[in-house]
């Protein structure tokens, strides 16, 4: 079995057909979803769709692009939305410099209060960051030594020397269709590192779809895809990696029960 760490079910691209997108998943060996929100106008929706289908579960929170637009957003408001059974995870957040469709400051204030609900939930943050390491890192580190949090870093593509100084704070590290792209040399050397016990793999989807479906809407199936080039680089074979991969998603996601 495979797991979809990371998907986006709501979005155009998907919701208008996502029954027939989770039934071709299905079919191609993917066991589970976490379906990302990304602002607090989706979280309903994203709960909704976790309770429909009993393989789907949801994570509540704020993408940094979405910082500024919610400035006033109340912990109370995020801890409230974890509280529901099928809420396992927090997050997209974290910090985006590539685009800043947000002040940085108020990126760093949400990304911080993720943080802290999921120290005190214990339920991992997802953690979006681009062309932002070094405050990546250095909000982490000074998160992890007010109290230990589980985190994941989705989506990698950073460098390796970041790679590295996340694994040492106890972060997993989730791989997407970007590691088979050609010109994706550095991180595939990343990936061949990264540990057993910190891997998972995603789609993004309908984002960032892998060879050899470059071009198209990217869709849960296509995690298949990733995780056999992953366990070609990584000298093993396909049915290890996912069974590892379940493995540290299970042990991650404890909510979910899997």
């Amino acid at each position: 079995m495979l797991i979809d760490s990371h998907c986006h079910l709501e979005y155009k691209g998907l919701v208008e057909d996502q029954a027939e997108v989770l039934t071709r998943a299905r079919g191609a060996g993917v066991g589970a979803f976490l379906n990302i929100s990304t602002k607090q106008s989706e979280w309903a929706q994203v709960v909704a769709t976790a309770n429909r289908e009993p393989d789907v579960y949801a994570s509540v929170g704020i993408h940094p692009h979405a910082a500024d637009d919610h400035k006033d957003l109340e912990r109370a408001a995020l801890l409230k939305a974890t509280t529901d059974p099928r809420v396992i995870a927090i997050g997209e957040t974290g910090l985006d410099y590539f685009y800043e469709f947000s002040d940085r400051k108020v990126q760093a204030d949400l990304f911080r209060m993720h943080i802290d609900v999921a120290r005190e939930t214990q339920l991992p943050v997802v953690i979006h960051t681009r062309d932002a390491e070094d405050d990546t890192h250095e909000i982490l580190a000074e998160e992890m030594e007010k109290g230990a949090f589980p985190a994941l870093i989705h989506c990698f593509t950073a460098s390796a020397e970041f790679g590295r100084k996340v694994l040492d704070l106890g972060l997993t590290i989730s791989l997407s269709g970007i590691v088979t792209f050609k010109n994706a040399k550095d991180l595939q050397a990343v990936a061949q590192k990264v540990p057993d016990d910190r891997l998972l793999v995603e789609t993004d989807s309908p984002f960032l779809a892998p060879v050899p479906h470059r071009g198209k809407s990217c869709e849960p199936a296509f995690v298949a895809d990733t995780a056999r080039f992953v366990a070609e680089l990584r000298g093993v074979q396909p049915q290890e990696l996912a069974e590892q991969t379940t493995r540290n998603f299970t042990k991650l996601f404890a909510k979910a029960g899997l």
